[in-house]
């Protein structure tokens, strides 16, 4: 039963302080942040160049809100980078007394180029729950193979696969020999700007696999799911298609109006948009066994049928 003074599948086109300030407390199932990293980066009405200490204390006032709207069982995933990923994990921890639960690192192919250090290709996203003992972790929605199903096909491997890792790797074109077999990463690709994907009005926006697996991971159907700065309004794309509720805030008017346009063209039970997750890898074994085919002398990939018994993966179909 939803809460009677809050809306939701609607998109606000307001400060995001403002907005959730207005609203009830415990009154949001989960809630993903991407707010800016205050980088320099060129917003059409956002300035993203503050004082550190400037920018820590207003992430401190809107991720109290957020902590505020959270149900006691709530759950909040943050995207931050490099910057002042140490900063907010400790702020969120000691400060609005959440709980961390994962500290993922995300890869991404078409890396920021630098010229003085390695070029960037990872984000920091935060699980954080509010009941260190009451949450939703949908473990069996987010499953992927293991190495004993793709690499050796053997009969003894879980048939149910196992839940991806938190941890980060090199690229599999940095590695002689591909990925390795323990590794299962959360290898999405980001958005670029040729990719069918990209929605084309926002710089910065996050593929709908990644989304996919929190949501399916941190939500119920029919519960809510807030995004402050809804931005390119992936969240809220990914909540509908997987048929939870949305609230969506975005400062910038044409973004919403963008977004509100994106939503419209979407279902309940939309398949996601993007490549399949997780990337489905497996090297030659020593032994010569390997699952995949040679196509014009490069190798091509291809997922292993389930056998008799297994049932195909989530997000796998």
């Amino acid at each position: 039963m939803l809460p009677v003074k809050l809306k939701v599948d609607v998109v606000l086109n307001q400060d995001c302080v403002h907005a959730m300030s207005r609203l009830p407390d415990g009154v949001i199932d989960l809630a993903f942040a991407d707010p800016p990293f205050n980088i320099g980066y060129q917003y059409d009405v956002y300035d993203d160049h503050r004082e550190d200490d400037e920018f820590v204390s207003w992430c401190r006032t809107w991720m109290g809100e957020v902590v505020r709207l959270l149900k006691p069982n709530g759950t909040f995933w943050l995207a931050i980078g490099d910057e002042y990923a140490a900063d907010l994990k400790v702020l969120m921890q000691r400060e609005l007394g959440l709980h961390c639960r994962s500290w993922v690192v995300w890869y991404y192919t078409f890396g920021v180029h630098c010229k003085y250090k390695f070029t960037r290709s990872h984000a920091h996203l935060f699980y954080m729950v509010k009941d260190a003992r009451d949450f939703t972790f949908n473990a069996d929605a987010i499953r992927v193979p293991s190495a004993r199903q793709l690499v050796y096909g053997d009969a003894r491997a879980n048939p149910q696969g196992r839940l991806p890792d938190d941890t980060w790797i090199l690229r599999p074109q940095d590695l002689p020999t591909g990925f390795q077999p323990l590794e299962n990463t959360w290898y999405f690709p980001r958005v670029a700007g040729t990719f069918k994907e990209r929605a084309g009005f926002h710089g910065c926006q996050m593929p709908e696999q990644l989304l996919g697996r929190i949501i399916r991971a941190c939500s119920h159907p029919d519960q809510v799911v807030l995004d402050p700065f809804a931005g390119s309004g992936t969240t809220l794309a990914v909540a509908k298609k997987l048929g939870r509720h949305y609230l969506g805030i975005e400062l910038s008017a044409d973004y919403t109006r963008e977004i509100r346009k994106r939503l419209r063209g979407i279902r309940s039970g939309d398949a996601l948009d993007g490549a399949p997750e997780p990337l489905v890898s497996a090297p030659t074994t020593a032994a010569g066994r390997k699952l995949d085919t040679r196509v014009h002398g490069r190798h091509s990939r291809r997922p292993r049928t389930p056998t008799k018994g297994q049932k195909a993966l989530p997000g796998l179909d």
